[in-house]
C-alpha cells in the first residue's frame, strides 16, 4: 500500500529529517524489532515496522548521492513505485501529483531554493573533508559539520552526532524550515566494540552489527525530540546498504549480495 503524504503540501511546513542507518541490513533490524530490542525506534516506525526495500546503491558514496537526487531505496515489490522527491527530467516513470519535482541537481539545493536551511551531519569518510572526495557530499549543504568523534572508530559516535544535531537545530531559525540529513557511523564496521564482552579479535559479526542498532536506539530520542521541536518534522529512517558478514563467501559492502542490497526504510512525521 502507498503510504506516501502528498509531498507538496508537506515541502514548505515541514522540516525534513533524513537519517541514514549506514551499512544497516535489513533482516537485523526487523529481527531486533520483533524481539523487543529496539523500543525507541518501534515507538515511531508506521504500522507494519521497517518496510524492506533495495538501496540504490551498494555503498555509502553512491548511494548518498542517489538518495540526495531523489532516489530514495524502493519497495521490494514490482513497481513502478512514485517517489518522495524527484529532479524533473523527461520519461521519469517513477513521478506522480504527490512527488515533490524540483529542477535542480540534488535535493539539498532544491530545498535551498523554497526557503530552507540545509545542514548536514556526517559520520562515515565521505563526509569528513579530508580530501576532495569526502567534500562532495558535505558540499551540497550550506552547513556541514564531521569530526573524529562522529567517527566509525569512535564507540560513541553517535551521541556526539546528535549532540551537534541537537545544536544545529536550536540555532536553525525559528522561522526557517530544516533540512537535516545525519549520517550515522555506528552500525559500520568497526563495530565489535558495542558488543558487551567482544574484543577486537573477535572482529565485527550480526550480533555486534545487532548491539550497535541497539546502541542507536538508546539515543536517538533525544534527536527525535529536537527535531520536532520547531514545527512538524517529516523524517525518513532508513539505511544506504547493507553488509555481508560472510554469508556465501561474502564480507563487506560494494557488491551485489541480498545482505547489502536490502535495506529497511521508514517515514513518518514526528510531532510535539
Amino acid at each position: 500500500m502507498d503510504t506516501r503524504p502528498d509531498m507538496n503540501e508537506v515541502v514548505g511546513t515541514h522540516d525534513i529529517l533524513l537519517v541514514t542507518l549506514d551499512t544497516l541490513r535489513y533482516d537485523v533490524a526487523a529481527r531486533l524489532l520483533a524481539e523487543g530490542r529496539t523500543p525507541n525506534l518501534a515507538a515511531v516506525l508506521p504500522d507494519g515496522g521497517w518496510e524492506r526495500r533495495h538501496a540504490p546503491a551498494s555503498f555509502t558514496y553512491a548511494s548518498h548521492l542517489a538518495m540526495l537526487a531523489g532516489f530514495l531505496p524502493t519497495p521490494a515489490e514490482p513497481g513502478p513505485h512514485p517517489r518522495l522527491f524527484a529532479a524533473g527530467f523527461p520519461g521519469s516513470a517513477t513521478t506522480d501529483e504527490r512527488t515533490w519535482t524540483f529542477d535542480a541537481p540534488d535535493l539539498p539545493t532544491a530545498l535551498a531554493g523554497v526557503g530552507y536551511h540545509t545542514a548536514c551531519v556526517g559520520g562515515t569518510g565521505f563526509f569528513n573533508r579530508l580530501s576532495a572526495l569526502g567534500s562532495v557530499l558535505p558540499d551540497l549543504f550550506a552547513e556541514s559539520h564531521w569530526e573524529p568523534s562522529f567517527g566509525v572508530t569512535d564507540p560513541a559516535s553517535f551521541e556526539h552526532q546528535v549532540a551537534r544535531a541537537v545544536d544545529v537545530i536550536a540555532a536553525t531559525p525559528a522561522e526557517q524550515p530544516l533540512f537535516l540529513l545525519v549520517n550515522v557511523s555506528a552500525l559500520h564496521q568497526p563495530n565489535w566494540f558495542h558488543l558487551p564482552g567482544a574484543t577486537r579479535d573477535d572482529g565485527d559479526s550480526p550480533a555486534s552489527h545487532a548491539a550497535a542498532l541497539e546502541y542507536v536506539d538508546r539515543h536517538i530520542p533525544a534527536l527525535f525530540e529536537a527535531a520536532a521541536s520547531r514545527r512538524p518534522c517529516f523524517t525518513i529512517v532508513c539505511s544506504d546498504h547493507g553488509t555481508a558478514y560472510g554469508e556465501d563467501g561474502y564480507t563487506g559492502h560494494r557488491l551485489g549480495h541480498e545482505t547489502v542490497w536490502t535495506v529497511p526504510y521508514a517515514h513518518f512525521v514526528l510531532r510535539r
